[in-house]
């Protein structure tokens, strides 16, 4: 399904088939690497899901779409760019298939803003971020595995350095006033993320 709206955006844009496929096959080896226990091609197909029932409120779903498929292509764990240089991948790549030059900056803008998932001025962004994160809200068990896989994507740090920095996050997003910026997300997610954040900070 992924390759196949893959494929579709991007003939919107570029006839080059070869290069179309070039690119799906670099997104299907970088989300496929040995590292990637949750920022897999299975986080692609559940944020694809989590943005269909918000459709009509999108505002440039083919940005959207691109952000989508590049938000992680490059993610490191002990970097502190990857956002960064995930979007400028994106860039490179939306380049060369004759995307304009205003739905690159948008897929930029929601990429980059999936590093600190704060309010912002588009709606686009606040729908992408919030099903970015809709993974928090999900029921105990799919988030303990969620969490467990986290951990072995952090499996270079010991346990306490990735225990502070772990701790960080979760009070990062529960010391929001809202842990979603979308009616939609909040009214779905953010009871459960909260209890699902509070119960996983009891355990480190």
């Amino acid at each position: 399904m992924l390759k196949d709206i893959f494929l579709r955006l991007c003939e919107q844009y570029s006839g080059d088939l070869p290069l179309i496929s070039q690119y799906w096959d670099e997104i299907v080896r970088a989300y496929s690497g040995k590292k990637r226990y949750y920022h897999n091609l299975q986080h692609l197909h559940h944020l694809y899901q989590e943005l269909e029932p918000v459709r009509d409120q999108i505002l440039n779903r083919n940005a959207l779409l691109f952000s989508l498929f590049y938000h992680d292509i490059v993610y490191i764990s002990h970097r502190k760019d990857n956002e960064e240089q995930s979007a400028l991948v994106a860039q490179e790549r939306l380049i060369s298939l004759g995307v304009p030059g205003a739905v690159i900056q948008l897929c930029m803008h929601h990429i980059h803003a999936t590093k600190v998932h704060q309010q912002d001025e588009d709606p686009d962004t606040n729908l992408f971020t919030d099903a970015d994160l809709s993974i928090l809200g999900a029921d105990w068990n799919t988030y303990e595995r969620y969490f467990k896989h986290v951990r072995k994507e952090y499996a270079l740090f010991p346990y306490f350095l990735y225990k502070k920095g772990r701790k960080q996050a979760l009070l990062h997003f529960l010391e929001m006033p809202g842990i979603y910026k979308t009616a939609h997300f909040r009214q779905l997610y953010e009871e459960q993320a909260r209890n699902n954040l509070q119960a996983e900070l009891q355990l480190l």
